[in-house]
């Protein structure tokens, strides 16, 4: 399928999605969303690909809603347009594969939320976050905010609608690494190749095993671990892994 606001590209079991409206500051559009879900939705079947990259390329990630769209809006007529934001939303935090958000710009509103959907963000030197809802008399999306960064710095982020830049979201926890501009999607390109090695259905259950075990008491979080941790060890692709890396200390020791 063509897309006319993403763009698509597959190596070494990584897909890398772009968003591709950068005339609009990569702004959400029904249009991009529709194709957002879509994507999403497709690439989650797809079994030559185990990690996906999200991004807006070196320069933007998303500026946020299309404000032009949403001033259409009336109360009484807002329901399609809504429920395909979360659709969109839904896409990425649900797909099987791990996703990486790598954010090269402003991720601001709409924007800030398609990385909040993501499992592990970078970000560029020059990357903005800012969860701005509250300034346009808009709700905010809390949850998974707060899972991320806890529940009183998530209350922050989304009451006082202010703009952080790279280095202050890796200090709350909400990006990982910061990179130096224009290096942005070689080095998380090396993370996801190097990731993309992994057992699919390994990635796969770890990726639900991390979103289900917030629901569980303590007790009933160790027994899912140790249930899942079964259905792996002394598996054949478990003892190839253990092999080779055997092998490849001996021969480092040999040096």
């Amino acid at each position: 399928m063509d897309w006319e606001y993403l763009l698509l590209s597959v190596e070494a079991k990584v897909a890398t999605v772009t968003i591709n409206r950068p005339d609009k500051g990569n702004a959400l559009a029904p249009e991009v969303l529709g194709e957002m879900e879509k994507l999403f939705t497709d690439l989650g079947t797809r079994q030559d690909i185990n990690v996906i990259v999200f991004t807006g390329g070196e320069k933007y990630f998303s500026a946020g809603f299309d404000l032009k769209e949403i001033r259409k809006l009336e109360k009484v007529s807002n329901e399609a347009y809504t429920a395909l934001f979360h659709r969109a939303y839904r896409a990425i935090l649900f797909c099987d594969q791990p996703v990486i958000c790598a954010v090269g710009g402003a991720a601001i509103a709409g924007g800030f939320d398609l990385t909040m959907m993501c499992d592990v963000r970078y970000a560029s030197e020059r990357a903005k976050f800012g969860q701005r809802e509250i300034v346009l008399s808009l709700t905010p999306i809390m949850d998974p905010l707060w899972r991320i960064i806890g529940l009183g710095r998530a209350k922050e982020v989304a009451l006082t609608g202010r703009i952080y830049d790279a280095q202050e979201a890796e200090r709350m926890g909400y990006v990982s690494k910061v990179f130096p501009e224009g290096k942005l999607l070689e080095s998380v390109g090396v993370i996801a190749r190097e990731m993309a090695t992994y057992d699919r259905g390994c990635l796969k259950e770890t990726k639900q095993l991390a979103n289900k075990i917030l629901n569980e008491d303590l007790d009933g979080a160790m027994r899912l671990q140790e249930w899942l941790f079964r259905t792996y060890i002394g598996s054949e692709d478990n003892h190839r892994r253990i092999d080779a890396l055997q092998a490849k200390l001996v021969a480092m020791k040999k040096k």
